[in-house]
């Protein structure tokens, strides 16, 4: 079979299942993130690999913007810095490289997002942990369910495919949906605010 039929073929198989999956998560998200970061608040995203492209893309999304003006948000990727990924990883190990971060930035009640194909990436998993003894809520993008990472999170939007490229191209439409749902919201949030200040 062509390739592009074969691929083709796998990601419109995907859609469906995705589809109800996303329409029950994605809005519920990006209200969320939008009360969270609207009153000042953080988000920190990880991966590897393409994960860790996605998450940069998701949080240069929130800090820029995704179509419209409006307020920066604070997402901070925690893959892009190497000189702080290189020597997490040359003193405590590679495993620890995205938990030392998230001790380091996250404050109770941030958003720790993480990406992962798999679901089976032991340096997310340990982010995630390190993020529940924080207080961070943790939020996972994954492949199939159950895997450890969606385990280890408070929820996780699973993509139902075992083909990670597939899975790494719902993540990404997962991303601009997120950020649009986000922008849906913080007008709601940003009014409130405004009008509790003027009281």
């Amino acid at each position: 079979m062509d390739p592009l039929d074969n691929h083709l073929r796998g990601l419109q198989a995907a859609l469906p299942e995705f589809r109800a999956l996303a329409s029950t998560i994605l809005p519920r998200w990006g209200e969320r993130l939008a009360r969270h970061l609207g009153t000042g608040g953080r988000l920190l995203v990880a991966g590897n690999g393409g994960s860790a492209a996605e998450a940069q893309h998701l949080a240069a999304e929130l800090v820029g913007r995704l179509r419209d003006e409006r307020q920066p948000l604070s997402a901070i990727a925690l893959t892009p810095d190497s000189s702080a990924v290189t020597a997490i990883s040359n003193d405590y190990g590679y495993e620890e490289v995205f938990a030392r971060q998230v001790r380091a930035h996250g404050r109770p009640g941030d958003v720790l997002i993480l990406m992962s194909t798999s679901g089976r990436s032991p340096n997310l998993v340990k982010a995630a942990h390190a993020a529940r003894e924080a207080g961070v809520r943790t939020w996972a993008m994954t492949g199939r369910e159950p895997n450890p990472l969606s385990m280890a999170c408070d929820e996780t939007l699973g993509c139902p495919s075992g083909d990670s490229q597939v899975v790494q191209e719902l993540h990404l439409v997962s991303v601009h949906l997120l950020c649009e749902y986000v922008d849906l919201a913080l007008p709601t949030v940003v009014d409130a605010l405004e009008e509790a200040l003027a009281r």
